[in-house]
């Protein structure tokens, strides 16, 4: 499961980034994550409660902000949805896309410290 690897370092960079601003306790850490990045929420919150155990996110929750995967088609000038399985053919023209524009985010969007 690379979801643990994952949320240890969402732990670790979490935990810096609340030392630069001063706290050392985070009640949440928001984490987007997209369609295609490879990642399993329901994992990833698992894997978050025993990545956190014994740090200053001992407490924290795992939010989960899902990111649609979207495609650009040039000649229609016109975004689509890639769904899962991906298919990148745009259902307006029929050609294929080679512009994904969202969908394989995996990042820290927003710590909210502990009070």
């Amino acid at each position: 499961m690379h979801e643990l690897s994952i949320a240890t370092a969402i732990v670790d960079r979490a935990a810096e980034l609340a030392r630069a601003d001063g706290t050392d306790a985070v009640a949440a850490v928001t984490v987007r994550v997209g369609e295609l990045s490879g990642v399993v929420p329901k994992a990833l919150d698992f894997a978050f409660e025993v990545a956190r155990d014994g740090t200053a996110l001992a407490e924290a929750r795992l939010v989960v902000e899902a990111v649609p995967a979207r495609a650009w088609c040039e000649p229609c000038a016109a975004e689509f949805p890639v769904g899962m399985p991906p298919f990148f053919w745009c259902p307006g023209c029929d050609r294929p896309s080679t512009a994904l524009r969202s969908g394989r985010e995996l990042e820290i969007s927003r710590i909210e410290p502990r009070a």
